[in-house]
């Protein structure tokens, strides 16, 4: 792939989005594909532990804090009153992959795969949301008007994923 690609994981919560993503990862690497995960988290969080000197940093009100070792960097950024970054900005960040998987950010304006389970009781998305390119379910889906496959067909749906997804200068440009 030339350009990173993007494509989402929509479900409800408990649908299995997560567990699903940390299924493809290995089946997509398998194939020679990079990946990285965006993931959007509904309530505030904290990768910091209190106490730490990146936390008291940050506590103290830096914007920003890089965290460094021999085995990895990661970048806190405290938002202080700015908006919430949208996912064009959020994916800026990112280092180039062959293909970013995100998992939330259900309304946003770009292709996404509908991880649907029958026990959550929960009605469909697809049929309201015209960015959803496929349903991977647990049982068969009544009236779909997207092609639904096996939620444990990890090869189907990767297969999926590679050929909805889009370019990420399209995703920033709508």
């Amino acid at each position: 792939m030339s350009e990173m690609r993007i494509i989402g994981l929509a479900g409800w919560s408990g649908s299995g989005k997560t567990t699903l993503v940390t299924k493809l990862i290995p089946c997509l690497l398998g194939r020679g594909v990079t990946v990285s995960t965006l993931k959007h988290a509904h309530h505030g969080f904290d990768l910091d532990t209190p106490g730490k000197d990146s936390f008291m940093h940050r506590a103290a009100g830096a914007t920003e804090v890089i965290i460094s070792s021999g085995k990895r960097w990661a970048i806190l950024h405290e938002l202080r009153e700015e908006p919430e970054w949208d996912l064009s900005h959020l994916v800026a960040k990112m280092s180039p992959v062959d293909l970013v998987l995100v998992e939330g950010f259900k309304r946003d304006a770009f292709p996404k795969l509908e991880i649907h389970r029958i026990a959550n009781g929960k009605p469909l998305i697809h049929p309201e949301d015209p960015h959803i390119v496929a349903v991977a379910s647990d049982s068969a889906v009544a009236g779909a008007t997207v092609p639904v496959v096996d939620l444990n067909d990890i090869d189907a749906i990767a297969d999926l994923l590679l050929k909805h997804a889009v370019k990420i200068s399209t995703v920033a440009a709508a």
